[in-house]
Order: structure tokens, then C-alpha cells, then sequence
């Protein structure tokens, strides 16, 4: 069915991505009218833009969204143009209603309904997920001196590959995955030291994405059901031991040191008051909500996010929101993770948009 301004639309799905996908396959279950507006020019999401060479730390079979499983590679983990051509082929799989490019700029409440408002016209809908990820809205720290600082910056959504750094000296600074699998790439072909607000957690060779999802299954079914539980330490945060990141302990450079005070023109001040000139600054600092789009419904809290009773908005029932991360359902920025809140999300849709026409 061609979806168009005019057509009653059910849902409204923001976004692409796995998130987008994996609850897509779920609404479309229902019979609901649904149409995914994508800001992406291509399919595969926030995967589009992971640096060359990253590589997931789960299996393919553990790491797909439900309704078909990701094609097996012969070698190690699935590389990112694997997961890209996984989630392209997914979507031609289940022929989603996609628009793209389409960048929504603002979400308008109606009499029944929520407007959403993109750069050339409008969607009206019922119900609205939000699955626009985090990679769009990456954090940079503010240090003092920053913007006296004559050298490159650039946030790990930019990187693309080592080469331009070589013979560089670089910061890496940021303590998770992405910190420890780019300091070990490029720490091969420049000076590069790795910075981290505290001693970073290394899980150890045998654990990889398939258990840190089971602790985080557990960890969610004991909230479900009241408990507490006493798990080993690893939380998605902490860093797998992929292939890359071992290769990088054996040549003694998965070391890190403690956060320095301020930049000046040519490097960075240490807490000892030593300094040290720098190139290029690699911010590995993580991500914030990308919901600028729902800026104008005045839902945003001071942290960034937006009040939800599992994934629907507290203070806007039209409103659901999914893939941020573990306050819109543990696991869920993960493939595999985001199965649960995306089941759930289509289940609880269904059941209001059914409700309201009774």
C-alpha cells in the first residue's frame, strides 16, 4: 500500500535502524498501517557509520533481530558491512514502508493524533515510536582550555580507519569497546596513549556478547520479578577481549591513564602539571539520546531522556521509544537486546490503538 500525507496512518516509526526494524516486524504482525520515515540515505542504520575495520563481540546468531537470523561468517565476528548487509537484506525481506532520506524535524499534537513534521511535509498518526539510536548526538566532555587546542578533535562516529593518524601522537580517551578497539588499531601506527576516568574492566578471553546478554536476560527477568541478584561483574560497558584488543595486550599497549587536567595550544596539562604535546584528540566518550525531534512535545529532562513506563512515554501515552539503551529496556541499543522491547512496544501499540476504538 502506497503511504502518502494523506492516508491515516496507525504508526509512525522515526528511524532505520535495528531498533526501527526489529519493531517494524513486530507492527506489521498486527495488520496496523505503518510507515518507517529513515534519515539515512541507504538501509543499515547507525552500523553505516562504525569505523572501517569494527567488528561485532557476539557470533552472528547472536546477534540478530527476530524473523531471520544473520547469515554465519567463516571468520571471527561479523565485520560492520556484514551487519549493514544483514539489516539491508531484512528490510527487502519483509518490505517495509521506508522513506528515505527524511529527517523529522518536530512531533505537533493533535486532537487524536501526533503530527510528525519532516523538511518537505507531514505524517499524522495514532501511535509514534522513536528509534532514531544515539549515534547522531555523540558526547565531547568539556575540558578547560578546548578551544585553545591547535590540534585535530574528532568523536570515534567520525573515525573511519588508523592511516591518517600514523607517526601522530594521539589521544584515545574514553574507556569502553570503542575506546580499547581503536586505541589497539591505532596505536600501531602512531604514539598513541589511552586515556580513561578510571582503571578500564577487561572481561576476561572467554566471555563475549552471548554472555553479557544472558547476565543482562537475568538481570531483567529478577526486576520482573522483584529479586535481586548477585551477578560476576561485566555490564555492556565493560571491554571483550576480541581479537584486535588480546593482539593489543600481547604488544603491551592496553594500558591506561587517568584523565588529564586541561588542553593548551599544542597538548594537554597532566594533574602532575607535566605536559605533553598532542596531534589529535580521539573522543571515545560515548553518546547521548538522539531526540531533538521531540523537542517541541517539551518532554526532555534534564538528563537528556524522557520519562517512560517501560518504552511509552509517561506523559505522552502516543509516544513510544525504543533502542535508547537500558532505560527503554535492558539490552536494548544491542541487536539481540532490542527483541524484547520491540515484542513488547507492537504488543502494547496493538492493544491501545484497539482500546481507543472501542
Amino acid at each position: 500500500m502506497k503511504i502518502n500525507a494523506d492516508t491515516p496512518i496507525d504508526v509512525v516509526i522515526i528511524g532505520g535502524g535495528q531498533a526501527a526494524l526489529a519493531t517494524a516486524y513486530f507492527l506489521r504482525r498486527t495488520g496496523l498501517s505503518l510507515v518507517m520515515l529513515d534519515a539515512e540515505d541507504c538501509p543499515g542504520g547507525a552500523w553505516r557509520h562504525g569505523w572501517d575495520s569494527l567488528r561485532l563481540f557476539s557470533p552472528a546468531t547472536w546477534s540478530s533481530i527476530s524473523g531471520w537470523m544473520m547469515p554465519p561468517v567463516q571468520d571471527g565476528y561479523p565485520t560492520r558491512d556484514h551487519v549493514v548487509d544483514y539489516l539491508t537484506r531484512y528490510e527487502e525481506r519483509y518490505q517495509f514502508a521506508v522513506q528515505r532520506p527524511v529527517r523529522v524535524t518536530s512531533v505537533e499534537r493533535l486532537a487524536g493524533a501526533l503530527r510528525v513534521h519532516t523538511e518537505h511535509r507531514h505524517w499524522d498518526a495514532k501511535a509514534v515510536v522513536s528509534a532514531t539510536g544515539t549515534w547522531s548526538h555523540p558526547h565531547i566532555p568539556h575540558y578547560p582550555g578546548s578551544e585553545l587546542f591547535g590540534g585535530q578533535q574528532l568523536h570515534s562516529a567520525h573515525y573511519g580507519e588508523a592511516q591518517p593518524f600514523a607517526g601522530k601522537r594521539v589521544l584515545v580517551v574514553g574507556g569502553g569497546n570503542s575506546g580499547a578497539q581503536i586505541l589497539a588499531e591505532v596505536s600501531k601506527v602512531a604514539a598513541a596513549t589511552w586515556v580513561t576516568p578510571t582503571e578500564p574492566l577487561f572481561l576476561p578471553d572467554d566471555v563475549d556478547g552471548r554472555v553479557l546478554f544472558e547476565r543482562a536476560t537475568e538481570r531483567w527477568k529478577a526486576q520482573q520479578e522483584g529479586r535481586v541478584i548477585d551477578q560476576p561483574v561485566g555490564g555492556l560497558g565493560d571491554v571483550v577481549m576480541v581479537p584486535p584488543v588480546v593482539e593489543a595486550r600481547e604488544r603491551g599497549v592496553l594500558h591506561a591513564v587517568r584523565p588529564f587536567q586541561r588542553f593548551t595550544r599544542d597538548g594537554v596539562v597532566w594533574p602532575d602539571g607535566t605536559q605533553s604535546a598532542v596531534d589529535v584528540v580521539i573522543w571515545c566518550t560515548g553518546f547521548k539520546p538522539a531526540l531533538g525531534h521531540l523537542a517541541s512535545l517539551g518532554l526532555i529532562n534534564d538528563e537528556g531522556r524522557i520519562e517512560v513506563d517501560g518504552t511509552r512515554a509517561i506523559q505522552e501515552p502516543r509516544l513510544w521509544l525504543v533502542g535508547y539503551g537500558e532505560w527503554t529496556g535492558s539490552a536494548s541499543a544491542t541487536l539481540i537486546g532490542v527483541t524484547r522491547t520491540a515484542r513488547s512496544t507492537a504488543a502494547e501499540i496493538e492493544q491501545s490503538l484497539s482500546t481507543a476504538q472501542v
